[in-house]
């Protein structure tokens, strides 16, 4: 099943979609995707906490929070941060411009509350209107996709599909921008009707620099998203290596590291004889094993 990730990576370099989606090949860790992991979850069990216990100086509280959250996953996400190889005082620094980006992102939830409390709203009944739905998974058996859209938000009765990125940058890039198409195709095909924007928080941003950026719905969006996840499934439904064609750019290989598979590529380093297993298929394959050794008992018992 594709994914906007998939489908993104199969446009920046067909080879290393192989790489990845056919041959299971793993890539190295990178700080950017075990911290983004870390914020994520931050802000989505930051919606968790009871408004009545916090409404005394709000602001206040919900910084210490969405701070002890941060420290709560980073702790629980250790392993992940071991594996970087990475000095403490390296971690420290991406931790403190985590934490900054919460912080910064918390300014854009105290401007919604105000907004609210401003039409006559307590602030518990304010943080629970902007309260968003987190973290949702929709999928399309027809379109063969799927997708988890970080925050979906009721922005006066219209409906408002965001997505968290840790970026240089606030742009939204084509990746992007097809990544939300599809987004918005599937919130349409689950639901019957379209939302009325998607957009991106870029957590490094404040507002008036680019952090919350959005796109307007409509009909082209969502064919493009349609199209793109066509026009994926044709390309991809080879297993020869040959069929997917390397895509030379700077991003093989610069000038502090190089692109997971460049070595298969360019220093001729032998692929494993058959596909990798996935993760899914090691942990199924485990509990089928012990469902037949329950079975197994279960029939030496009878007899």
């Amino acid at each position: 099943m594709q994914s906007p990730s998939s489908i993104n990576t199969y446009l920046q370099c067909p080879r290393k979609y192989f790489y990845v989606y056919k041959w299971k090949l793993p890539g190295s860790p990178s700080i950017h995707l075990v911290r983004g992991v870390v914020a994520h979850a931050a802000l989505e069990h930051l919606y968790s906490v009871l408004p009545e216990v916090i409404s005394d100086n709000y602001k206040a509280n919900l910084k210490v929070i969405v701070t002890e959250l941060l420290k709560k996953f980073w702790r629980e996400n250790k392993s992940d941060f071991d594996e970087l190889n990475m000095t403490p005082q390296q971690l420290d620094a991406y931790f403190e411009e985590t934490k900054d980006m919460l912080i910064q992102h918390l300014s854009l939830i105290f401007e919604k509350l105000e907004t609210q409390m401003s039409k006559g709203l307590s602030f518990s009944d304010a943080f629970r209107k902007i309260k968003p739905v987190c973290e949702k998974e929709y999928k399309s058996w027809d379109y063969y996709v799927r997708g988890f859209i970080d925050v979906i938000e009721d922005v006066d009765g219209k409906v408002r599909l965001m997505d968290y990125k840790t970026s240089k940058a606030a742009k939204i890039s084509d990746a992007y921008k097809l990544q939300l198409a599809i987004y918005a195709m599937l919130y349409e095909l689950e639901h019957g009707v379209k939302p009325s924007e998607v957009g991106i928080y870029f957590l490094k941003f404040p507002k008036s620099q680019g952090g919350e950026m959005t796109l307007k719905v409509d009909d082209e969006l969502i064919k493009h998203g349609k199209f793109m996840i066509e026009q994926i499934h044709a390309s991809t439904d080879s297993d020869n290596i040959i069929d997917y064609k390397k895509n030379e750019t700077p991003l093989c290989k610069w000038s502090s590291g190089q692109c997971d598979y460049y070595d298969y590529c360019f220093n001729g380093k032998p692929l494993p004889p058959e596909p990798l297993k996935s993760q899914w298929e090691i942990q199924k394959e485990k509990e089928e094993a012990e469902k037949k050794v329950i079975a197994e008992k279960e029939a030496s018992l009878d007899n």
